[in-house]
């Protein structure tokens, strides 16, 4: 006889399509904005869109990578959308944020990985929510480093790049991406902003160990990484 396993309520999230949640998506439909919510399927976006909270994904919605863990789609991006600042510097303003948080797709098809739209994206936010805080989640640019002072240079108040796993498991996860890069990129970005927090994230589950873990947190401290979820 089967046993029925109950599932804790801590793990259950509700069903997206509250008033909230639905004004949320007529404003970013309306300014062609996409998320990080959506294009990841993340399974919390009806709790967080109905708080009015969400990440805004610029640089389209197709990534040139594929790392093993991401739902977002991969392949040939076309195209850049020189107004998406624009855009989303409104829709901060119209949405009252306090916190903004933008992370984007790989573009390992533009010279500067995207980084001139990362940086016009915190200017214009800031010529028009002068009080709202600014995060941004930015990929590796490929090591360029003209790129990262271009971001920094901008004036993000937090600096997010995540080392995503330990080293061991890292390849096979990011088979694109390089662990010692994102360290270094880390460090460098302290060095252009001191004044910007610095922060990482890293997954578990994936075959780690705790002492990969620990090793993995010390790394990124010795690279003056602030915060790591």
């Amino acid at each position: 006889m089967a046993i029925e396993r109950k599932l804790p309520p801590w793990l259950k999230v509700p069903m997206p399509g509250g008033p909230k949640y639905i004004e949320l998506k007529e404003i970013l439909r309306g300014e062609q904005l996409n998320t990080v919510c959506e294009e990841a399927h993340c399974p919390n976006i009806g709790e967080c869109w109905e708080r009015g909270t969400a990440t805004f994904m610029i640089l389209g919605d197709i990534c040139t990578r594929a790392c093993s863990y991401c739902a977002v789609t991969s392949g040939t991006p076309v195209g850049l959308d020189l107004q998406e600042p624009l855009r989303l510097a409104e829709t901060v303003k119209r949405l009252d944020l306090s916190y903004a948080v933008i992370t984007s797709v790989d573009r390992d098809d533009l010279p500067d990985g995207g980084a001139f739209i990362y940086a016009q994206c915190i200017t214009q936010i800031r010529k028009r929510s002068p009080g709202s805080k600014i995060e941004v989640l930015i990929p590796d640019f490929q090591g360029d480093p003209s790129a990262l002072a271009n971001v920094m240079e901008a004036g993000p108040d937090t600096l997010n790049h995540n080392i995503e796993t330990v080293r061991r498991v890292f390849r096979r996860v990011r088979p694109k991406g390089d662990y010692d890069l994102s360290l270094r990129l880390l460090k460098q970005a302290k060095h252009l902003n001191p004044n910007a927090v610095t922060k990482s994230g890293m997954m578990v589950g994936l075959g780690e160990t705790w002492d990969e873990i620990l090793e993995t947190m010390q790394d990124l401290r010795d690279a003056d990484c602030e915060l790591l979820t």
